[in-house]
């Protein structure tokens, strides 16, 4: 009767050890997944790990960013394009012109959601930036003393990139030597281009950085994956980006 009993309480003390652990798995199941889903079509939280957009953005800054998923889904339900706005500065991920597994994208989320974000799968710093959008498509830009002007599609009159924004922003304006040739990269001018169907321009606040569409070229309005809405640190500079 005695060894009876040893079993039966060893089998419940087993039973409930099982129930424990699946109720652990089903709770790290659910955050994982309303994580995911908040991150995929609300809201996130980046990091601007480089100082390519000073003087207004630092590196270190920690933004809370509103993701286009949703307002691009609702755009393409309505035949519509997005509500984006030239002068705003958005997170673009040059990597979605990229083929990835779907296994691999699913393990990078579940590494950086155990990892609170430091470890990914993929070199992030290579294919996320923060920019700021300066041209949509069928616009018409040219580049005159770091200073860009822009056509609007549609429109007969040349504006500065400035004039077309809806907030001010200071962009940080290089000096350049005196006998740099107008040939040379980054001399501050650039020849008419006009985006096609899809396209949009991007460009450091820093016009002294490399790495926005003046080397890549105009990028696709599918890349944008973001809008910084607020920054949350550092406490100083807390506030609408």
């Amino acid at each position: 009767m005695a060894d009876r009993a040893r079993k039966h309480t060893s089998y419940l003390s087993q039973k409930r050890e099982r129930h424990k652990s699946l109720r652990i798995v089903l709770v790290l199941l659910a955050f994982f997944l309303v994580y995911n889903i908040i991150t995929t079509f609300f809201f996130s939280v980046w990091v601007l790990r480089n100082d390519t957009m000073l003087p207004g953005l630092h590196a270190g800054d920690r933004f809370l960013v509103a993701s286009s998923v949703l307002p691009g889904f609702v755009a393409q339900i309505r035949q519509a394009e997005a509500g984006y706005k030239r002068g705003s500065i958005v997170v673009i991920d040059t990597s979605r012109a990229e083929k990835r597994s779907w296994v691999l994208i699913i393990a990078d989320n579940i590494v950086r959601f155990f990892t609170a974000q430091q470890i990914s799968l993929f070199t992030a710093d290579e294919h996320l930036h923060i920019k700021r959008l300066v041209a949509l498509p069928g616009d018409e830009i040219y580049m005159r003393n770091f200073v860009l002007r822009v056509r609007p599609a549609g429109d007969q009159f040349v504006l500065t990139e400035f004039e077309l924004s809806d907030r001010p922003y200071y962009p940080n304006i290089p000096q350049v030597p005196a006998l740099w040739d107008e040939s040379l990269p980054f001399s501050g001018n650039m020849d008419i281009t006009v985006l096609g169907p899809g396209e949009c321009f991007v460009i450091s606040d820093d016009r002294g950085s490399t790495g926005d569409s003046r080397t890549w070229g105009p990028v696709s309005l599918k890349t944008i994956i973001g809008r910084p809405v607020f920054r949350i640190w550092p406490l100083a500079r807390i506030g609408r980006p």
